[in-house]
């Protein structure tokens, strides 16, 4: 759904008569400045902003007037040197991605003397009442006005009644007397607003001030009026000792930022014992950290705390925005389209029954009564320790006449819109601005003034066509910061020069030699950089020897060289749809480690003798060298494992070692998976969880790359077999590394989920009747797996339970063994082991590469790790930041291509199940696809009406349509979670857009 491009809007009349729109502080002066200004330039200025405030909201304010603006904007834009940018021009939203210009040209003779005369009588009026006066607003008063674009595609309502506030308004107003009038009134005629098609978008009044002062735009929230002030937009940060103080005694909190994809002005910390998320409430609370910075938060008095409704979707109490639910905000929110997978919880019984018109939905509607209500604690950031976002985005230039810079609206809503230099545009912008309407842009934030709802930053290239493939994915990785640049002479110095390169005998002699075993590796088909093999072969006792070799990254990453450092920053390998961004130069990820088949290469084993029920009898670590047999894919181990007994040809395989029959092969896999089984068993009845979420694979055309078709990956026996002994050794290398190294392990854990979202799901999946038992992640597993069944739909119901239960996880994260105090604060909870690090992926990631290390010096076949505790506690910290980026680009990547498929091939038709229902909206699983939307009921063609209600606290819905046959009765719709519905994905105009539209049901159906 897209907003409705921003207008300028006048104030509306209270009473609705012509004349008596103005603020009771300008009805009051108007007369006295009239009279004391004989020459009649004041009166026609004042005359003029009276007509103004009675122009509807759909007009053009008049174009002499808003040169008046800019003039005087320039003058006391060079008087006044706090704020690099005038904000007088207030940018709007238009076709998604444009900026609107709010000011217009021409002019009007004498305007700027007119403000010069407001000016000096304010400066008069000022030196009788200082600006402490005003200084005395509460922090509500401090809410910033647009910053992003435009608000989230969801209706947003708020719960305040603005008749209410503008009385206590007027009341304030009465209480303040004549002489704050004045000063009011004396600070000059206000400017018009701007609004982005509901009136909770408007911009703030503008009203010229002092030099000596910093300058307000603000919006009251709940009322759309504007108030004037003097105070900065965003409070200045604590310092660092007062931070460090507060933090030591508890009166602060530290942790990352989360900012709401749908909508950008709410934001949320994560609270230190497990509870509620703290929510912020706005752009002015942020102040100025994006999202996933790493911020201080104060906590705000319980009085300023949120009143969050058991429908999240209901109206908050008066005076408050609509906030989500509490248990609605977890790590997994960035970019879902089921942002609201809990929305339907409440914490009570009761709650009546909204119905609603389609056609007009009215938020008072949705309320609530105040039993049904809980509540948030509230804070504002006071410091940014770490500003882990990259201040990069994506986005569009707007051409703004008269001025010296363009402004920049990133496609990302959670960014501030950016001034940036005219010098840094294309060469023809200013003659031609139009030709880049259309056109990508990558912009970096420099800085942001305290005083200032905009950026100030730099543009940094042109990207391309919005909507082209190659350009969007240069968009998301600048973005995340992901390094794609060509690596540079001097690291590729540090890589064989002698090519083809092959294994000094000097270091073969080091080595265990097992190129005569029967090793393999088993991959996606379309791999290239094969960092792990495996071997299995049976004893004469009946046991097996297995075996897992790993490619040796450390053998030539030298500690410390350039390679080494540009490998620490970059920190792992990011997979796109259509390519992948290497963490190592691809001589290295595609030639010299990876572990090709037919070719000797150097590896790092572990070599167990396992019984044929999988208990470990021995275990070995060591350097050792391989010739891999074969290179086989998921479906050649996956027919192997359905036909054990089948014999298989040469031709139907890759190239095989004449040393090795296929046969060999077969039965090394064959009991490979039967070992893997046994594996998969015991850790889930020790009490492992795993929660499989579906993913989209792609078809891509060999010449234009792009989508042909997409399918849902299956997970299958081949899949399990691989992760089981990829997690079996590095289980086994965290324990052999910690015992070595009790202070520089290099360890993964994964904290337990919130527990008052896990609370909250509980009583949540009890009202509903969902046999789930979410005491621990061995319960949580049993429960999700075996209560479904097996029948048709039984996968669904499960994909949207799973979903469910990702809302209250953490995740799991590297950290060094010396940082954290306890050892029970190692455990990984999915795992439900006490130690867990990654060893088999050093082609891809860094912490593996540092774990090698750690697993050489403790074998003695290697240097002692150059790093210090402290070191390694930093570098795993990179290793998280830039991993959950990588996790981001990846799922931005498929929405991508995905979106671009919808455009090309569809319209698509799938069944899709519901995984949530809201007041005024539904979330739904594509069964087809894989993919989540929401569907709104107001922009359903042929719904009449709706209904919401609660059962208890099991949302429904019902739809009612209309009939082709008039003389028929409307049609109703049950819509609850799990219902299955047929929708169909069409694209709309926005580049790589699409929504789900569920299907009208036939005039026969009456349910």
């Amino acid at each position: 759904m897209e907003s409705s491009p921003k207008v300028k809007r006048t104030t509306k009349p209270r009473d609705g008569k012509a004349g008596k729109n103005l603020a009771r502080s300008h009805k009051d002066t108007h007369p006295q400045l009239l009279n004391r200004h004989q020459n009649g330039k004041l009166r026609s200025h004042l005359q003029a902003f009276e007509e103004q405030q009675q122009v509807q909201t759909e007009e053009i304010a008049s174009a002499s007037d808003s040169r008046s603006v800019k003039n005087e904007v320039n003058r006391r834009r060079k008087a006044n040197s706090e704020s690099s940018y005038s904000s007088d021009g207030f940018p709007s939203q238009q076709s998604g991605h444009q900026v609107a210009n709010a000011e217009d040209q021409g002019g009007k003779p004498g305007a700027l003397e007119k403000n010069a005369t407001a000016e000096v009588q304010k400066a008069a009026v000022s030196k009788k009442f200082p600006s402490k006066r005003r200084q005395k607003k509460s922090e509500k008063d401090m809410k910033a006005s647009l910053v992003g674009s435009e608000e989230s595609d969801a209706p947003q309502f708020s719960g305040s009644c603005p008749e209410e506030q503008a009385k206590k308004k007027s009341k304030k107003r009465k209480s303040k007397g004549n002489s704050d009038k004045k000063t009011k009134e004396a600070c000059g005629p206000k400017v018009d607003t701007v609004a982005a098609g509901n009136s909770q978008n408007k911009k703030a009044p503008q009203t010229p001030v002092p030099k000596e002062s910093v300058r307000l735009n603000n919006k009251d929230k709940n009322t759309g009026r504007g108030r004037g002030s003097r105070k900065p937009l965003f409070e200045h940060y604590m310092s660092t000792e007062n931070v460090s103080a507060g933090l030591k005694r508890g009166e602060l909190i530290q942790g990352a930022l989360r900012i709401n994809p749908k909508r950008y002005k709410e934001a949320f910390t994560p609270s230190p014992d497990g509870s509620a998320d703290i929510f912020l409430d706005g752009i002015a609370a942020r102040n100025r950290a994006l999202n996933g910075d790493v911020v201080v938060v104060k906590i705000l008095p319980p009085e300023q705390w949120k009143a969050v409704n058991g429908d999240p979707n209901g109206s908050s109490s008066a005076s408050q925005k609509k906030v989500p639910d509490v248990i609605v905000e977890a790590h997994y929110d960035e970019g879902d389209e089921v942002v609201r997978k809990m929305e339907s919880v409440s914490l009570h019984d009761k709650a009546p029954v909204m119905t609603q018109s389609v056609k007009n939905v009215n938020p008072s509607n949705s309320s609530e009564s105040s039993s049904d209500k809980n509540v948030q604690r509230t804070g504002k950031v006071v410091y940014i320790v770490e500003p882990k976002h990259s201040r990069a985005a994506s986005g569009f230039l707007k051409f703004l006449p008269g001025k010296n810079f363009a402004m920049f609206s990133p496609v990302d809503h959670r960014v501030p819109r950016v001034n940036v230099p005219l010098a840094d545009c294309p060469a023809d912008f200013i003659s031609r601005p139009g030709d880049y309407e259309n056109i990508l842009f990558v912009c970096r934030i420099t800085h942001w003034p305290a005083d200032s709802n905009f950026a100030d930053g730099r543009l940094m290239k042109s990207l391309g066509q919005a909507g082209e493939i190659e350009p969007e994915t240069e968009g998301i990785l600048t973005e995340y910061d992901v390094d794609f640049s060509e690596f540079s002479e001097e690291v590729l110095g540090c890589l064989p020069r002698d090519l083809p390169w092959s294994i000094p005998a000097q270091e073969l002699s080091r080595r265990r030699d097992l190129r005569k075993e029967c090793i393999f590796t088993i991959d996606p088909a379309t791999a290239r950089d094969l960092d792990d093999a495996l071997s299995c072969k049976q004893l004469s006792d009946g046991n097996f020897e297995v075996g897992v070799h790993i490619a040796d990254v450390s053998y030539f990453v030298e500690q410390g060289n350039a390679l080494d450092q540009i490998a620490s920053r970059r920190a792992t390998s990011v997979y796109l749809v259509q390519k992948v961004i290497p963490m190592l130069p691809r001589l290295l990820c595609e030639e010299l480690c990876s572990l090709n088949p037919l070719t000797d290469r150097l590896t790092f084993s572990v070599v167990w003798k396992l019984s044929p029920e999988g208990k470990i009898l021995s275990e070995w670590f060591g350097r050792s060298v391989i010739c891999s047999c074969i290179k086989l894919s998921y479906d050649h181990a996956q027919s192997m494992i359905e036909a054990p007994d089948k014999s298989f040809s040469a031709e139907g395989l890759p190239p095989c070692s004449p040393e090795h029959s296929i046969q060999e092969i077969q039965q090394a896999v064959v009991s490979l998976h039967n070992i893997a089984k046994q594996l998969r068993a015991q850790r889930f009845e020790g009490g492992a969880l795993r929660l499989d979420q579906l993913k989209l694979s792609f078809t891509l055309d060999d010449d234009s790359g792009m989508p042909q078709g997409c399918y849902v990956y299956q997970y299958r026996d081949s899949n399990k077999l691989v992760e089981e002994l990829m997690l079996l050794a590095n289980m086994a290398v965290a324990h052999h590394i910690y015992r070595a190294s009790p202070e520089l392990a290099l360890l993964r854990r994964h904290p337990p989920p919130q527990s008052k979202m896990v609370d909250d799901l509980q009583e949540f999946c009890d009202q509903m009747g969902i046999d789930l038992d979410l005491s621990s992640s061995g319960a949580l597993h049993r429960s999700l797996n075996e209560q479904l069944g097996d029948e048709e739909y039984a996968a669904a119901r499960k994909e949207v339970l799973t979903h469910m239960c990702s809302r209250p996880m953490q995740m799991a994260v590297y950290f060094c063994s010396g940082a954290l105090g306890e050892e029970k604060l190692f455990r990984h909870y999915a795992l439900n082991v006490p130690l867990y690090t990654h060893f088999t992926s050093p082609i891809r990631r860094y912490a593996d590469v540092i774990v090698h290390r750690l697993l050489a010096a403790s074998l003695n076949c290697g240097p002692r790790l150059g790093l210090a505790g402290e070191e390694v506690h930093k570098q795993a910290s990179q290793c998280n930041d830039k991993k959950t980026a990588s996790k981001r680009v990846q799922e931005l990547s498929s929405e991508l291509f995905f979106g671009i498929f919808v455009k090309e091939c569809g319209p698509l038709d799938s069944e899709a199940m519901v995984m949530g229902v809201l007041d005024q909206s539904f979330d739904v699983l594509v069964l087809r696809f894989g993919v989540q939307k929401r569907i709104y009921c107001n922009s359903l063609e042929g719904l009449k009406t709706f209904h919401f209600r609660k059962v208890g606290k099991r949302p429904e819905m019902t739809l009612v349509w209309e009939t082709h046959d008039p003389e028929k009765d409307s049609i109703q719709q049950e819509i609850s979670i799990f219902t299955l519905l047929n929708v169909q994905l069409k694209a709309y105009g926005a580049p790589m857009k699409y929504s789900a539209v569920l299907q009208r049901p036939s005039d026969d159906t009456h349910s």
